[in-house]
């Protein structure tokens, strides 16, 4: 691999001014009302989940026209998404936190950036996007900003809780705002029903559910806060991955004579890599976790025809899983591509079924309201989640009236404590992937030492911009 300066991607340093800062509500009507957590929205931890997207130029439109049209249209979206526009708060009636839809707004924040879009330093988010082109949310449950850049192009952001949306439910959100700044009907109308996610009576669950999720125990975590230093700190990275390369590791995997999916391939790809920088480092006889995250939507609704198919892929709040596999760095090591990704093939198969998250429900429901947290997280142990965003096609639906995105992706704020990695598309090539990591150092730099070959640092030159 060449120096980043080689590769563009030494971006430029620059400053960020905020221009105003202002609250849209929803539009009128709206009713002040409250709004219980699913079980499955239990699962999730209270930090944020965020997404920001790159816009070149447009060939038309002044900045202010297209920033009053960005507010109108984010005030209708949230009539139609009233917990966005709430906050999570305590309901006395019922004795537990809930969404409480009250309206209180989200916080809009309008930025100049100076710098151009092709400045930007894609490979390095925690240089370009953390604290810069990204919201401070400082209250309710989402912030948004938009940035204007000195090219004449933009940068939306947007921050939620995680607790009241997963990574579909944010984007169907965002894409619906997009819809509406370009005075379309959503694709999708979103369904805040909570009786098709109740528990079943009485509630009965497989002992394997506690091979997924357990109670959380604090001494067992980090704080919430990234205080880890030198190479142990957490840092994030964006990534591409040429179809060529996926392919191969999709050859790799699946050399055993089953054919693995892209993800299972790259997942049993990345999990090899972690465990041999483990190794280098000297931690060989630690445990290493990786986790993928599973979207239940489809599985839920199994068997129960068209009507509960289409209730579920507009439900708005979380419905994941997150099976995980445990080994030793050296065990890893000492295995072939194939044979790790037949231990992911395998993991994954718990959370394939309907049972599962049936079973997950009324786990949770036995739980009563004690915390709880994904296995492979809840030890301390080197672990981290996988997620695909492939099926959120955000390249082609957030179009907010003025031209094809240039670049999308989500973001990890960087205080988060997790290590998470998530594949998207490629706004360039349907076949290629970007993929974001948020990873200790040590295992980033011997990652781009060792894997160059896969992992390519992104820049503007493939991005096109």
């Amino acid at each position: 691999m060449g120096s980043l300066a080689d590769m563009g991607i030494l971006g430029k340093s620059f400053s960020v001014k905020v221009v105003d800062k202002v609250v849209v509500s929803a539009e009128e009507p709206w009713t002040d009302h409250w709004l219980s957590f699913t079980n499955l929205d239990l699962l999730v931890p209270p930090f944020n989940v965020s997404s920001f997207f790159c816009y070149n130029k447009p060939s038309y439109g002044s900045f202010p026209t297209m920033l009053n049209s960005l507010k109108a249209s984010l005030s209708r979206a949230l009539a139609l998404y009233p917990p966005v526009s709430g906050d999570i708060a305590w309901n006395e009636a019922v004795g537990k936190n809930q969404i409480h839809c009250n309206n209180q707004g989200v916080d809009f924040i309008h930025a100049f950036a100076d710098v151009e879009l092709k400045e930007l330093n894609f490979y390095n988010p925690d240089e370009s996007v953390e604290g810069k082109l990204m919201p401070d949310k400082q209250r309710g449950v989402c912030a948004v900003q938009v940035t204007e850049l000195r090219c004449g192009g933009m940068v939306i952001a947007i921050k939620f809780d995680h607790r009241i949306v997963d990574g579909y439910s944010a984007n169907v959100f965002i894409s619906s705002w997009a819809d509406m700044n370009r005075s379309e009907t959503p694709l999708m109308l979103p369904s805040f029903a909570r009786s098709h996610m109740n528990p079943r009576s009485p509630t009965t669950y497989s002992p394997s559910i506690d091979d997924v999720f357990c109670l959380y125990s604090p001494q067992s975590l980090p704080d919430g806060q990234n205080h880890k230093q030198g190479e142990d700190i957490l840092v994030n990275r964006i990534y591409y991955i040429e179809s060529e390369q996926l392919k191969s590791l999709q050859s790799l995997a699946s050399e055993n004579g089953r054919r693995r999916s892209k993800l299972v391939a790259f997942t049993s790809f990345f999990w090899k890599k972690l465990a041999l920088s483990m190794e280098e480092a000297g931690n060989g006889d630690k445990v290493c976790n990786v986790a993928v995250a599973v979207d239940g939507r489809r599985r839920l609704s199994e068997g129960d025809g068209v009507e509960k198919e289409k209730l579920m892929d507009s439900h708005f709040g979380n419905v994941l899983s997150m099976p995980y596999g445990t080994k030793k760095p050296q065990e890893l090591n000492e295995m072939s591509l194939s044979n790790v990704a037949a231990d992911v093939h395998e993991f994954l198969q718990i959370a394939t079924k309907k049972d599962h998250f049936l079973d997950l429900i009324d786990w949770v429901e036995e739980q009563g309201s004690r915390p709880l947290i994904s296995k492979a997280f809840a030890r301390g142990e080197m672990s981290v989640m996988v997620s695909a965003g492939q099926r959120f096609h955000t390249m082609d639906e957030m179009d907010f009236g003025w031209g094809k995105l240039a670049f999308g992706s989500c973001h990890v704020p960087s205080e988060r404590t997790d290590c998470f990695v998530m594949t998207m598309g490629s706004p360039i090539n349907n076949e290629d992937w970007v993929v974001y990591m948020h990873v200790p150092l040590r295992h980033m730099n011997f990652i781009e030492a060792h894997a160059s070959h896969v992992f390519k640092p992104l820049n503007a030159d493939y991005l096109k911009i």
